[in-house]
């Protein structure tokens, strides 16, 4: 999949991509035809960067309902000869996930689109998920020939893998229930050969053992190192079960000079261990030419949970390099009160250095919601306008409730309306109820039996009989 480019955060179609609620509120009152386009645009186009995590399919669904919009676009997307070639789930999932929340609001068009695409689409599997959630018996059992039309008689396997991993598996305990050989039968024995599989898997398994010996170890990281896996973070928990007080100076050696699989080994294990000297050979190990042995100190260090390593952490904050960045962010997860100016800093240079997207704003971010830094909020507003990830979005209005004095009568309104329910969820507890959106919102969340129980929680903690008067 190819990295989605996001349009400038002040047009419809660049805060609809973001999953923001002015999106929503740009959206209702655009025209129509506009704001169709940009919204099947999102739908059609995944925005996310990391479409795994990130929650958008509710949010557009809802806009279609306020909209009015019909699933036109949407099903020439699914049903497009490319579909046949391009089988990355990501491709149509957004759309299969949307088509899902529309047909649990009452869409029978999104329903039967549904239907259509599991008998015939490529993703197959995706919409056949989102029908187990919301179709009835019979419709799901429509579903059976076709489906298995897909699985030739000499392809078994496959079908035992499918429903193996199913992720919601109503619809083949039904159809192992048919009373047809072709079908039930067949599905049965699907489902014996899956859990068959299971189990061989689960007695052969793989990777070290407790008799191993510490070199045995760092050889079986290596190996993975040289294969392109990264198996230091298992290789340093089996270190705990293999190494003992004797082992200690072989795997320092390692921590100093070993090959990377066995040097990112043992730093990992000494920084988990708290040995006196893993803070020392961190900072050596930033150093190294290899990026692997520097991501690996990085993360060891920034695991740690000492005393010393909040200190070492003060003494690297002004650092310009990695480890002094890997400071600031020790600093925000840990640090006191006083160590605000040193948050405050790494914050700024992370987003002039990285932008808006960067991962390590994360814990930079938290890191001012949770030491209360007043004269952090422009930065963050500045990240919660711009970023393209809801879930840093939602970080910040978090932190902005914590250091924002405007936020309850500002962005938190907006957030009513965002793609993210845990930013709904801080809005729901914040946004003040003087302006008349948000009481509708508030009620119409209350209302909606899509929405999540914490969030409906936090509406009620607002609108419920015990909650002061809007």
């Amino acid at each position: 999949m190819f990295e989605p480019v996001i349009a400038p955060s002040g047009t419809l179609l660049g805060l609809l991509q973001r999953g923001r609620g002015d999106g929503t509120l740009h959206a209702l009152t655009a025209p129509r035809d506009e704001a169709l386009a940009a919204l099947n645009h999102c739908v059609l186009s995944d925005p996310r960067h990391d479409w795994q995590v990130e929650n958008r399919s509710l949010y557009y669904a809802r806009l279609y309902l306020d909209l009015h919009g019909e699933l036109g676009e949407i099903e020439r997307h699914l049903f497009d000869p490319e579909d046949l070639i391009d089988t990355d789930e990501s491709r149509t999932g957004l759309a299969l996930s949307v088509l899902g929340h529309l047909a649990s609001y009452g869409r029978r068009d999104a329903l039967d689109l549904l239907r259509r695409y599991a008998a015939c689409g490529g993703s197959w599997a995706w919409a056949l998920d989102e029908l187990a959630l919301r179709d009835d018996d019979a419709g799901l059992r429509s579903l059976a020939e076709p489906v298995l039309a897909r699985f030739p008689a000499d392809a078994e396997a496959d079908l035992a893998a499918a429903v193996r991993d199913a992720y919601e598996p109503r619809p083949w305990r039904l159809w192992a229930e048919d009373p047809r050989p072709h079908v039930g039968a067949r599905v049965r024995a699907a489902q014996e050969a899956g859990s068959f599989d299971r189990w061989q898997r689960q007695m052969r398994p793989a990777g070290p053992r407790p008799e191993w010996s510490v070199q045995a170890v760092f050889a079986w990281a290596q190996e993975g190192f040289e294969r392109g896996a990264v198996l230091y973070v298992p290789a340093a928990r089996c270190l705990s079960a293999v190494a003992g007080p004797e082992d200690r100076p072989e795997i320092v050696r390692a921590a100093q000079d070993g090959t990377d699989g066995a040097r990112c080994t043992a730093l990992r294990y000494l920084a988990d261990t708290h040995d006196p000297d893993a803070l020392d050979l961190v900072e050596a190990a930033v150093e190294s030419p290899s990026r692997a042995v520097v991501d690996a100190a990085l993360d060891a260090f920034e695991r740690m949970r000492t005393v010393a390593a909040v200190e070492r952490a003060r003494r690297w904050a002004h650092r310009p390099d990695a480890l002094g960045a890997a400071a600031g962010r020790m600093l925000a997860c840990r640090g006191a009160a006083s160590d605000g100016e040193l948050v405050l800093h790494a914050l700024r240079e992370a987003l002039r250095g990285d932008g808006p997207d960067a991962p390590t704003l994360w814990p930079l971010v938290d890191g001012a919601g949770r030491l209360g830094i007043a004269c952090a909020a422009p930065v963050l507003r500045h990240i919660y306008r711009e970023t393209a990830s809801s879930h840093l979005r939602g970080h910040a209005a978090r932190a902005l409730a914590a250091t924002d004095p405007s936020f309850a009568a500002g962005f938190a309104v907006e957030c009513l309306w965002d793609c993210e329910e845990s930013t709904r969820e801080i809005a729901a507890r914040h946004a003040e109820t003087g302006d008349a959106r948000v009481v509708d919102q508030l009620r119409r969340l209350a209302a909606d039996p899509a929405e999540e129980d914490e969030v409906q929680t936090a509406v009620r903690s607002r609108i419920g009989p015990d909650a002061p008067a809007l």
